[in-house]
């Protein structure tokens, strides 16, 4: 029997880190070297900020080459990046350095943003809190899911797949636990794309897969 499952809040803490991009090839630069917790910042950050900058674009590379630079076409091929298809953020780095290459190589000018809307690169520290509530019964999580709050989404169904092995949720690793009873809800889980939607979609997403299988 599995240890009861442990119900978590979060937010990410936002660090400036000083290092800026005033262009496309700035950013380039930038982004080759900065840290891995910039990469994730800049792509799952948005979610959990009250107000999301532009909910056209999911990450904030996209929403400043729509904004800072004024090229549209870059900002739809990184608003179509989506970083639950990636193993590791160093292989999301890698992807969006390739877009920003490509869109280099097309270009005979380097696109320059105005002076006071250059590209801020952001380091994040994902701060962790116990609520001090615990399931132990896999058909609680009908009750508990729609309770969480953002943060609580966050940490179990999006920043889980950063800690756990196989890209796993909190959810399905803990309820891979009880052996194969419930491979259909972990299955349908699994389907559930964090990226593209709100959190509090996320959290309605969750809930409808467990009220179906549970």
């Amino acid at each position: 029997m599995p240890d009861p499952f442990v119900v978590k809040d979060c937010d990410l803490l936002a660090i400036a880190t000083g290092r800026r991009a005033h262009n496309l090839r700035e950013l380039y630069d930038r982004l080759e070297q900065a840290d891995p917790a910039c990469v994730y910042y800049h792509f799952w950050g948005g979610l959990l900020r009250p107000h999301f900058d532009d909910p056209q674009f999911p990450n904030d590379f996209a929403a400043w080459a729509s904004h800072g630079l004024h090229d549209q076409v870059l900002a739809e091929r990184l608003g179509i990046v989506n970083p639950a298809n990636f193993g590791s953020l160093e292989d999301l780095r890698c992807e969006v350095l390739e877009v920003i290459e490509e869109r280099l190589d097309e270009t005979e000018t380097v696109p320059w943003a105005p002076r006071d809307d250059q590209f801020h690169f952001i380091h994040s520290k994902i701060v962790v809190v116990d609520t001090g509530r615990r399931i132990e019964d896999p058909k609680q999580l009908k009750k508990l899911v729609p309770q969480l709050t953002r943060g609580g989404v966050f940490y179990h169904f999006i920043d889980a797949r950063r800690r756990l092995e196989d890209d796993q949720d909190d959810f399905s690793a803990w309820l891979a636990g009880f052996g194969d009873e419930y491979l259909a809800v972990i299955d349908g889980l699994g389907t559930v794309d964090p990226y593209f939607n709100s959190l509090t979609e996320t959290r309605d997403r969750i809930a409808a897969v467990l009220t179906e299988h549970l």
